[in-house]
């Protein structure tokens, strides 16, 4: 039933792209669950000196807090844009943003996504297998190159909680991938038609967009922070040895190379725990790795980091402390101590408090029996 489900919806997502539904599908690929399927449809990762543009719709079939219709557009990894079914909000920006894109192709576009969410969860209903809740996503990518050069565009389709399709063109040449066997007989003619399409408009106002908005928001998108480098040894009590850590954080852009050496040497990857780039909250982001070592581990390891707001390569050793285990040891005995100390002193003072306490009543005792004493002589 499953696999009929596929079948049936990838006949759709060819239909729907090149309106036609002769096509013979077979299923190949494997499902990929995701939530919301944001991560499904994951930006490309831009190199050095180049600059992305994307929006991704998302139309939401079911009751949920979330608009049922929406858009986000990125530029890199900054928001500058949110569409909400209703309002186009510009995001970040500190000028007037209304010329980056027209606002006739803003409704336009808007307005034929919906359309096109609509359809696809009209057909595709039926085959859910989810009564309550759908979401499907379409992601659109286009870059420039260094120099300004025009790069590749890219549409992702996901439906269900699977990447269903993917169209690219770059250099006057199109391509299409989906999980289906498809005959080239049945695929070129459709192909032909979509591609005079997509690269007389879609491809054109991408990056025309995407230059407007490098001219406004090019200082956000160059910028250059450096990284703060931290790198700790840190006992670990469970196995006796210590945890390397080398973390650097602060730092835009977000490309960045961290590495651990022993000795001059790469640590296999396999050894290091961590490494995932996470955003902070002021925008930049941070990378941590972590290495394992015994309490005989007698090597030298160093945190070497490049990043593009540095100059050169930077390199931070950090020698292996081996009184480390035995400050740890000692740590308890220094507690005790200092527990009896206190106990100690406090005992002497209550024995000061209680002998002073005790000498006023002894004076008084004596100067009484003299006192009596001088009356019976009298």
């Amino acid at each position: 039933m499953l696999i009929d489900t596929r079948l049936k919806m990838c006949r759709y997502i060819f239909a729907t792209h090149f309106k036609t539904k002769s096509i013979q599908c077979k299923w190949t690929g494997s499902p990929v669950l995701v939530f919301l399927l944001v991560t499904l449809l994951s930006l490309p990762s831009a190199s050095y000196g180049s600059h992305s543009l994307s929006l991704l719709s998302t139309y939401i079939q079911g009751e949920t807090q979330f608009p049922k219709f929406s858009c986000t557009t990125t530029l890199d990894d900054i928001t500058v844009a949110y569409y909400n079914s209703e309002t186009y909000f510009p995001k970040g920006n500190t000028t007037n943003e209304d010329d980056v894109i027209d606002s006739d192709y803003i409704k336009g576009i808007s307005d034929y996504m919906y359309n096109s969410f609509l359809r696809r969860s009209a057909l595709l209903r039926d085959y859910s297998q989810n009564e309550s809740l759908d979401v499907y996503q379409t992601l659109v990518v286009c870059e420039l190159l260094e120099l300004d050069k025009p790069g590749k565009m890219i549409i992702k389709d996901a439906a269900s909680g699977y990447t269903t399709d993917e169209l690219c063109y770059f250099n006057n040449h199109f391509t299409y991938t989906v999980t289906v066997n498809i005959t080239q007989e049945v695929l070129k003619p459709q192909l032909e038609e979509f591609k005079q399409e997509f690269a007389k408009f879609f491809y054109p106002v991408c990056i025309t967009t995407l230059r407007n908005y490098l001219k406004k928001r090019g200082g956000q998108v160059n910028r250059r922070i450096t990284p703060h480098i931290k790198f700790t040894q840190k006992a670990n009590s469970d196995s006796g040895g210590s945890r390397v850590s080398c973390l650097a954080t602060g730092f835009y852009p977000r490309h960045i190379n961290l590495t651990l050496f022993r000795d001059g040497q790469p640590v296999a990857d396999h050894e290091i725990t961590g490494g995932d780039l996470l955003p902070n909250a002021d925008g930049t982001y941070q990378m941590k790795k972590s290495l394992e070592i015994s309490a005989a581990d007698k090597h030298k390891y160093t945190c070497s980091v490049t990043h593009l707001s540095l100059d050169n390569k930077l390199d931070i050793t950090l020698e292996f402390d081996f009184s480390e285990p035995f400050k740890t040891a000692i740590l308890p005995v220094l507690i005790v101590l200092a527990l009896v100390l206190v106990f100690g002193t406090g005992v002497i003072i209550y024995k000061w408090r209680k002998r002073r306490a005790d000498s006023p009543r002894s004076g008084y005792s004596a100067a009484s029996t003299s006192k009596e004493h001088v009356e019976t002589t009298t």
